[in-house]
């Protein structure tokens, strides 16, 4: 059973930064990322990292934001700088499964940026 856990969101002052984890089990994965999603807005990419290390970012966060993973653990890290107030949103981890690329999503972690 696939299981994805995040932790890390909390209540940032603007300009300060947060770490986000996500942890998968039960699977390999292809590719590993996080979404985000403000109230009364659509769920949008922030980052994801390939298996072979390759990674892409959503527009709004490139230069600040930095998403590293570690294959042996099925771990992604989520560096978050220079937070916004435009960032509060709650975070979700995502994962797509190495042969199905069946995807998996996270309970989400709520990151709230004060200005």
């Amino acid at each position: 059973q696939v299981q994805l856990v995040e932790s890390g969101g909390g209540l940032v002052q603007a300009g300060g930064s947060l770490r986000l984890s996500c942890a998968a089990s039960g699977s390999t994965f292809s590719t590993m990322g996080w979404f985000r999603q403000a109230p009364g807005k659509q769920r949008e990419l922030v980052a994801f990292i390939t298996r072979a290390g390759s990674s892409n970012y959503g527009d709004s966060v490139k230069g600040r934001f930095t998403i590293s993973g570690d294959n042996a653990k099925n771990t992604v890290d989520l560096q978050m700088n220079s937070l916004k107030p435009e960032d509060t949103a709650v975070y979700y981890c995502n994962a797509a499964v190495y042969d199905s690329n069946r995807i998996y999503w996270g309970q989400g972690t709520q990151v709230t940026v004060s200005s």
